[in-house]
């Protein structure tokens, strides 16, 4: 049993909570409002659920998971994470978090960001490319053919292995692909996001991948129909 520490509880992070009870574990969630706003949240996910601080579940987290808005990260207590794996799943929203000018001009992705921010921490890039729904409804058995698989992103292989290992265990297949400045291939508004895929495919749309700023109309519209598609339209 691992104790995973929550930074942000809204879809994700509480889709995730559910999964990772399931699993066996424990978590403590927090977000920027104060454990009191999560009682409900706590009361609905049952034993194994606490809510905490965000110091407090970065303190008490084994494993961290930051799911919170991009322009949130500079709040995230550093030191308590130090040493530890953290799985960052945030993307970039300018519309809500802001122009970021070194997201905008390409010259950085927003794991490195979050890395920046915990320097001592073996940043993770996983689960930002999977809508909460789809996190909660498509996890299937390990060796179910066609099971759906996440991209996975970080400096540190061990880290990486260790969050490779928690996909298994909550019904995803996984694809390691490579270091955090990799991880544009599977931001917003690339072939990767959202998009169900089982490895080999995952591996094909990951290749294909293209910078915003190379990307054509047809590119863009390309995108635009995977998304449609993801969602059922």
């Amino acid at each position: 049993m691992t104790t995973y520490g929550l930074i942000g509880s809204g879809n994700i992070g509480g889709t995730l909570a559910r999964l990772l009870l399931d699993a066996g574990h424990e978590v403590v969630l927090s977000n920027s409002r104060g454990p009191e706003t999560l009682s409900d949240l706590v009361a609905s996910l049952g034993a194994g659920a606490r809510a905490a601080t965000v110091e407090e579940a970065a303190a008490a987290a084994e494993i961290a998971v930051v799911t919170i808005p991009l322009k949130a990260v500079d709040q995230v207590p550093a030191a308590p994470l130090a040493g530890k794996v953290v799985i960052d799943t945030c993307n970039y929203y300018p519309q809500r978090d802001g122009q970021i000018a070194e997201l905008d001009d390409e010259s950085t992705t927003t794991s490195e960001l979050v890395q920046r921010q915990l320097p001592d921490a073996k940043v993770v890039k996983a689960f930002n490319n999977i809508y909460f729904e789809h996190l909660r409804t498509q996890g299937q058995p390990h060796g179910t053919p066609g099971r759906r698989a996440l991209p996975v992103a970080g400096d540190d292989a061990a880290a990486k292995a260790t969050v490779i290992a928690l996909l298994d265990s909550i019904g995803f297949d996984a694809v390691d692909a490579g270091p955090l400045t990799e991880g544009w291939r599977w931001q917003r508004d690339t072939l990767a996001y959202v998009v169900p895929a089982p490895e080999a495919e995952l591996r094909d749309l990951l290749a294909r991948a293209k910078r915003y700023r190379d990307q054509t109309p047809e590119d863009v519209a390309e995108v635009q129909e995977q998304i449609r598609r993801a969602f059922g339209g």
